[in-house]
């Protein structure tokens, strides 16, 4: 029985770290976005067609994903804005293909929801950040639930989905890309 003590913590570091829930775009690089991925809104000429994105190495036990785009330097007073979110996409994705945010809902897998942005339709909105501001934060963050569905109030805000996200959350990946005009 000493033994088999003994050879325990030597095969656990045999074994290795887990391997990290990491999140990333083939379709952007830091800095440099495809005019197609730009907003058509507010001053910006773009075709905003949403991003490809890629995650791997959910957590043990995931069952769905919540999935967010944030500009936390938006306004300039501390708010942000909220440019995409969508949530009960199946444990069984790896991603989402470009496009996939369009409002007809086309690229998204059976089940997910789309749900409002801050410009207030049920859609991707690419970066469009005022003249001037300089480089803006856009943060895509994939949570992994450990639930199929994830249960929100009609009506609530992207807030209140994130808080009932975090309630049922394994764990979430984020990353970063800047853009500015």
């Amino acid at each position: 029985m000493r033994t088999l003590f003994a050879a325990l913590p030597v095969s656990l570091l045999l074994a290795g770290p887990a391997a990290a829930f990491e999140i990333s775009s083939p379709s952007v690089s830091d800095g440099k976005w495809d005019n197609k991925y730009i907003a058509d809104t507010a001053g910006c000429t773009g075709q905003n067609v949403s991003v490809a994105l890629e995650w791997k190495d959910p957590p043990a036990g995931t069952q769905s994903y919540l999935l967010t785009m944030y500009d936390p330097d938006a306004l300039g007073n501390g708010v942000g804005w909220w440019h995409w979110i969508v949530w009960n996409i199946p444990a069984s994705a790896t991603g989402l293909p470009e496009g996939a945010g369009a409002k007809e809902k086309n690229g998204l897998p059976k089940g997910a929801v789309q749900g409002r942005g801050d410009i207030g339709q049920r859609e991707y909105l690419g970066p469009c950040p005022s003249p001037g501001t300089g480089p803006h934060r856009y943060v895509f963050t994939i949570y992994a639930l450990k639930t199929a569905k994830l249960e929100t109030e009609r009506g609530s805000t992207n807030t209140m989905k994130l808080a009932d996200a975090m309630g049922v959350a394994l764990g979430s990946a984020s990353v970063t890309y800047h853009y500015s005009r």
